[in-house]
């Protein structure tokens, strides 16, 4: 079977197409064929070696498929179930997984689609929750054009919020982030960020989250939802009066899964009526390399997913 490996560090370049013998599940564990695999921003930490991952290295994160074979003690799934989740190594047609990391996906969506929503969506979808936004409030999406922050966008308007303002790194992604529902795109170099807003849903991390704090209105809420570092000063929260609450996916799983549930069934809905349409650029698993050299350069707008068909990029 083919899958994409490193067996050096570096940048995009590394990664090449190896032909390798397929794997076979072992006890508790599933054999998934792969539809679709999604490249994060994770992935260039892990070229550059940070971790120390072992050589030869393949990456891992988001996936969707469809079960080839079960390994033993698995009662929760069976072959043929359609589903989606994270594994260790997923740039391959087939790829090993657990059954507690895995969810069902729906027969009537594309693989790019049900990727997006599977994960990132997920994510968007509960922040939104968790940030309690209510019918006619203001959001702020910093990281707004990616993965997860375009479908924050849409999720935003679909729940009724009245202004949804875009922040990103690059004014060229404008005219995309207004397709997908933003009514003000912002730079973050920019001096202004128009009015204040109720809501901040925070992936960018480092210099933008003070920023982003600052964007509140008073008893305004900020969800920081990416492992990107920064630091708040804990003078300017108690002086707005504003509530910050870190988005664990792990620990709304444990402790609210009602709450993740809810939200799974409210991304198909969504998406099965047409009101949350997944931005992705898709590229085929020969051109892993093309993929990441495009999220590296922060040019990527949407999702970029990886095929294990190949497709034209």
């Amino acid at each position: 079977m083919r899958k994409v490996r490193f067996h050096r560090y570096g940048n995009a370049e590394v990664l090449r197409l190896d032909e390798v013998a397929a794997p076979t599940p072992g006890p508790g564990e599933v054999l998934v064929a792969v539809e679709a695999a999604g490249v994060s921003l994770m992935l260039l930490k892990m070229l550059a070696g940070a971790g120390e991952a072992p050589l030869p290295g393949s990456p891992g994160g988001g996936f969707v498929g469809r079960i080839a074979a079960v390994g033993a003690e698995v009662t929760e799934c069976q072959v043929g179930d359609r589903v989606g989740g994270v594994a260790a190594e997923t740039y391959a047609d087939l790829l090993l997984a657990t059954p507690a990391l895995i969810t069902s996906v729906p027969e009537g969506a594309s693989a790019a689609d049900a990727l997006c929503l599977v994960h990132g969506g997920l994510v968007a979808l509960a922040a939104l929750r968790v940030g309690a936004l209510e019918p006619g409030q203001s959001v702020l999406v910093t990281n707004a054009a990616g993965g997860v922050g375009h479908l924050i966008v849409q999720l935003a308007k679909a729940l009724g919020a009245a202004r949804v303002v875009a922040a990103v790194s690059s004014s060229d992604k404008g005219e995309f982030l207004r397709s997908q529902g933003a009514d003000e795109v912002v730079g973050y170099q920019d001096v202004h960020w128009g009015a204040p807003v109720d809501l901040v849903l925070e992936g960018a991390g480092g210099e933008v989250l003070p920023r982003a704090l600052a964007a509140l209105l008073p008893f305004g809420r900020l969800v920081t939802l990416a492992g990107y570092g920064g630091t708040l000063d804990a003078g300017a929260v108690l002086g707005s009066a504003v509530t910050v609450t870190g988005l664990s996916m792990g620990q709304l799983a444990r402790h609210r899964p009602k709450l993740v549930a809810d939200c799974r069934a409210e991304l198909w809905r969504l998406l099965a009526e047409g009101r949350l349409c997944p931005s992705t650029q898709v590229f085929g698993l020969e051109h892993a390399a093309e993929a990441v050299t495009l999220l590296q350069a922060r040019g990527s707008l949407g999702k970029v997913v990886l095929s294990v068909e190949s497709v034209e990029s």
